[in-house]
């Protein structure tokens, strides 16, 4: 088992089982005790857990960006995979699509495999070896990479997406207000995700329901400016119907 699979094992057993023991991991797991110990001085040191005598607590309080994508990944994966199928559900053959590096949009890959002669532009590095793997064509965007999130950023990633059309953007954010703001604590996510709206034709919100009604300090847009939101419940009436008012 690689170290980074058997760390987000041990992330997700502490997010279930928070009073879990070393010892118990190491038998789940079929390692050492003394491996799931510098397992957790790692985590310990990226301040994802709090070792304490004979275990671990998560760090609950840490901000959302010191989270690691191996365990956002698997948070609220059932709505999430609801909302990859509902969004790989608008794309047809032959299209040029976009994914920005959230754990959301890396949920459409599975249902992506089937459609033939895709095109697919991605600032996730995970979201791009998931493509390759189902053979997909796909250029990802390069530039600085963002350790928790495995996401690329900053001006080299902007500009190429800048040379770049798309037929249909999928982008996801940390919160979406009454207002119909969409936001994000991560600026240079949010200035990436700003300029692929301007290199697609069509633009769709990812976004599941623990997200509604929550602000964050960056401002992506507005729900008026984008084609539509994907989520795995009804959207709040007030959203629908900001969302009503542009068709």
């Amino acid at each position: 088992m690689f170290v980074k699979e058997r760390q987000r094992l041990i992330l997700e057993y502490l997010e279930k089982r928070p009073d879990i023991k070393i010892k118990e991991l190491a038998e789940l797991l079929h390692v050492s005790e003394p491996t799931i110990r510098r397992d957790y001085t790692e985590l310990h040191n990226r301040g994802i857990i709090t070792k304490i005598y004979g275990g671990a607590i998560l760090n609950k309080g840490a901000p959302d960006k010191e989270i690691p994508f191996l365990l956002r990944a698997n948070e609220k994966s059932v709505p999430k995979a609801i909302i990859g199928r509902k969004a790989a559900n608008l794309v047809s053959d032959g299209m040029v699509i976009m994914l920005d590096g959230s754990t959301s949009a890396y949920h459409i890959v599975p249902y992506l495999s089937q459609l033939k002669d895709l095109i697919v532009i991605t600032s996730g590095a995970k979201t791009a070896v998931a493509l390759a793997e189902a053979n997909i064509n796909t250029y990802c965007t390069g530039g600085y990479m963002l350790i928790h999130s495995f996401s690329y950023v900053g001006e080299p990633a902007e500009k190429f997406i800048q040379g770049l059309n798309a037929d249909i953007l999928f982008f996801s954010c940390h919160g979406l207000d009454e207002r119909g703001m969409m936001s994000d604590p991560a600026k240079d996510e949010s200035n990436l995700r700003k300029a692929m709206f301007n290199s697609c034709a069509k633009k769709y919100l990812l976004c599941d329901s623990s997200k509604f009604g929550k602000t964050y300090l960056h401002n992506i847009g507005n729900v008026k400016d984008i084609d539509g939101i994907i989520s795995e419940k009804e959207l709040p009436e007030n959203i629908a119907k900001l969302l009503r008012k542009k068709t």
